[in-house]
């Protein structure tokens, strides 16, 4: 082979390892993906979807009820119906995907066919009028599915772009971008949706501003899908028949052999539940300021624009403690603060601003953090070329298990009749997660992997 046809020689015969350079050119493209899909988590998934199809479907409904799927249901309920069906239908989706991921070449192209599929799946919302609910509906059962799918390609690219050492700082940059920039166009669209420029009626603001999102969504994924380099497959079981039956084939192996990385599923199994309950406090803190503290909207929005960017701070703040600390231990801490959050929601007072803006920032701290490390953790905790496949699990069982918070806050609200109980009661899972998270021994579980141990772990 001449020098000229090897990537780490330069042309005059000296060795020169050009890996750091292509590593550090992968992750800043790598870094736009978090920037692009958090648009439609802000401005779509969390904002601006629910009260605009509950308006929809009230219109349709026929004594206060509409048949979702020969279901009657009220137009209240139907948000949370909807999301409830696209995340089980996610998790049963989502691991076959990552053995066909893993088995493919092309992943920024995969990533970006899901991206733009969601995209386009998210643009539909803009048609939903009138009484219209159900292409809305379809509009976000096909984004969150899609969002979903290519959360799993993105993350499985991060132990291909970064070494075990610098990947806490990798996952939680991309992160900190995805939180600023889903706050700069939130921000963006709450003043649209306020102020009403050119004449627009608040529904029409709501539609434009959702369909802001989608564009930017598939937009900005086009910086990946253009930068990021083809990553060829390594250490696939050989499988028989054409790339879905291999797929399936290679499921089914990591499946027998999930039993030799112990370690990797008591981490999985704390995740769930410190995820489930950070989940559940941002998907009830609008409820619990409305409706316990007395909060008007525009507190509320203050507040979410506030934890967004607070959030990207938070991220890079964690990811600079990790590479002092390690992740396990910047993990446990952020736990502790979501529990004394939770403790001092409890006794939060009504309609006092002030508070409830510092529990805000205190809930930005930890947010981006504790999410960004615990994925840069897992990866090293899964072996490699199973990357996408591991990263499934990781997705599917947390949208298969992500009812649980949700499910004891509404039980808890049920029995006592006050949120404050409610929004304790989460407490116990991230205690829960922290204890397992305890008995992980990182050295061990990196190890089984195969994957080099860091200095500071």
């Amino acid at each position: 082979m001449s020098d000229s046809a090897d990537p780490g020689r330069s042309v005059s015969g000296g060795i020169a390892d050009l890996r750091p350079l292509t590593r550090m050119k992968n992750q800043k493209a790598w870094y736009w993906y978090d920037w692009a899909n958090s648009a439609y988590v802000t401005t779509i998934a969390t904002v601006l979807f629910a009260p605009y199809i509950i308006n929809i479907a009230e219109r349709a409904a026929v004594d206060d009820r509409i048949s979702l799927l020969g279901i009657s249901v009220a137009p209240g309920s139907l948000p949370s119906y909807l999301v409830t069906f696209s995340t089980i239908l996610s998790a049963f989706l989502l691991p076959p995907l990552g053995a066909l991921a893993d088995r493919t070449k092309n992943k920024k192209g995969l990533l970006a066919f899901f991206a733009w599929t969601g995209a386009a799946f998210a643009a539909l919302i803009f048609f939903a009028t009138g009484d219209n609910w159900q292409i809305g509906a379809i509009g976000l059962i096909g984004g969150n599915i899609c969002l979903g799918a290519s959360a799993v390609v993105n993350d499985a690219i991060l132990p291909l772009i970064s070494e075990e050492h610098d990947r806490d700082r990798v996952s939680s940059r991309g992160w900190a971008w995805g939180y600023l920039g889903g706050g700069i166009l939130l921000a963006i669209n709450l003043a649209v949706v306020t102020v009403l420029p050119f004449g627009l009626s608040t529904e029409s603001a709501a539609r434009v501003s959702m369909l802001s999102a989608a564009v930017w969504w598939a937009a900005f994924t086009f910086i990946p899908y253009l930068k990021l380099s083809d990553f060829p497959p390594v250490h696939v079981v050989p499988e028989s028949g054409g790339i879905i039956r291999q797929s399936f084939g290679q499921l089914a192996d990591t499946l027998k052999d999930l039993r030799n990385y112990p370690v990797a599923l008591t981490f999985l199994v704390a995740y769930l539940f410190f995820n489930d309950g950070i989940q559940t406090v941002i998907a009830s803190s609008s409820t619990y300021g409305s409706e316990q503290l007395g909060f008007s909207d525009d507190v509320l929005i203050i507040t979410i624009l506030l934890v967004q960017f607070v959030a990207f701070f938070g991220a890079l703040t964690f990811g600079r403690l990790a590479k002092v600390y390690g992740a396990k231990r910047v993990i446990l801490a952020g736990l502790v603060v979501w529990m004394a959050i939770v403790t001092a929601a409890l006794f939060l007072p009504e309609e006092k601003m002030i508070p409830f803006l510092a529990l805000g920032v205190a809930i930005g701290i930890v947010l981006g953090g504790t999410q960004a490390l615990a994925r840069s953790y897992f990866s090293l905790l899964i072996p490699r070329g199973k990357e996408a496949e591991y990263f499934s699990f990781y997705h599917a069982m947390d949208r298969g298990t992500s009812w649980f918070g949700t499910l004891t806050f509404g039980l808890v609200y049920q029995f006592t009749g006050s949120y404050r109980p409610a929004i304790f009661a989460l407490i116990a899972f991230f205690a829960l997660g922290g204890l397992l998270l305890l008995r992980v021994d990182t050295a061990k579980g990196i190890r089984d992997a195969g994957n080099d141990v860091p200095a500071v772990i």
